[in-house]
């Protein structure tokens, strides 16, 4: 395989038709390399329109992003230089690579010990400096009482995770995939000014939920 011939048509066939088009985003994928936060034993898979499995993981349902999704939800969350992120399921550690290259610090928090390990591993090697990968479980919020700019959930939450939009700084940013199968949404919530949210739908999904996401209120009889 040659890599920056399947990086290129990844980003042409698969990014650009899913209206990711800033030129910056479009330089970033070609900048962190894809197939070295993949798993070795997918790692020909690496520039292909599908997740791909996590070895690391205790649970075999963890997954890595689509590449398209990565690069839309960089894109969507309108990232600044001086931007500090939460992230809520390292994963690989790639997303995580792509927001510290646009940000000025991610604090990225994964339940699973071996992945949150592997991950650390993988960004420090890169020389990715600017992230700190934490244990532990942040599906109900992280560090209570700090405020980001912005927040990405990599696991689906079948209702809108209000405590993680009240750790939002007023004008701050949050992408989660909300809802339960078949009919998820990625959804964009922005902080206003006065700390009301305004949530906006960009697209149907499907992804595996969240560890410990809030679950939705049920009527007992």
């Amino acid at each position: 395989m040659n890599p920056e011939l399947a990086r290129f048509n990844m980003v042409e066939q698969q990014i650009r038709t899913w209206d990711v088009l800033d030129p910056q985003i479009l330089d970033l994928l070609f900048a962190v390399k894809r197939e070295e936060f993949v798993p070795p034993a997918y790692r020909s898979l690496a520039f292909a329109d599908l997740e791909i499995p996590l070895d690391d993981s205790r649970n075999p349902g963890r997954k890595m992003w689509p590449p398209k999704l990565e690069a839309r939800v960089v894109q969507e969350l309108h990232l600044l230089p001086t931007d500090e992120v939460l992230e809520i399921g390292t994963g690989s550690g790639y997303l995580c690579a792509l927001l510290a290259r646009r940000v000025q610090f991610v604090i990225s928090v994964e339940i699973d010990a071996g992945l949150a390990a592997a991950a650390a591993a993988r960004l420090a090697a890169h020389g990715i400096t600017n992230v700190q990968v934490e244990t532990g479980d942040g599906a109900r919020g992280w560090r209570a009482g700090q405020l980001f700019d912005a927040i990405v959930l990599t696991g689906s939450s079948p209702v809108q995770p209000d405590a993680l939009i009240g750790q939002l700084k007023p004008g701050g940013r949050l992408f989660a995939v909300v809802g339960a199968e078949p009919a998820m949404h990625g959804r964009l919530v922005t902080r206003g000014e006065s700390g009301q949210p305004h949530a906006k739908d960009l697209f149907e999904t499907v992804l595996a939920p969240l560890d410990n996401a809030v679950q939705p209120e049920r009527f007992v009889f």
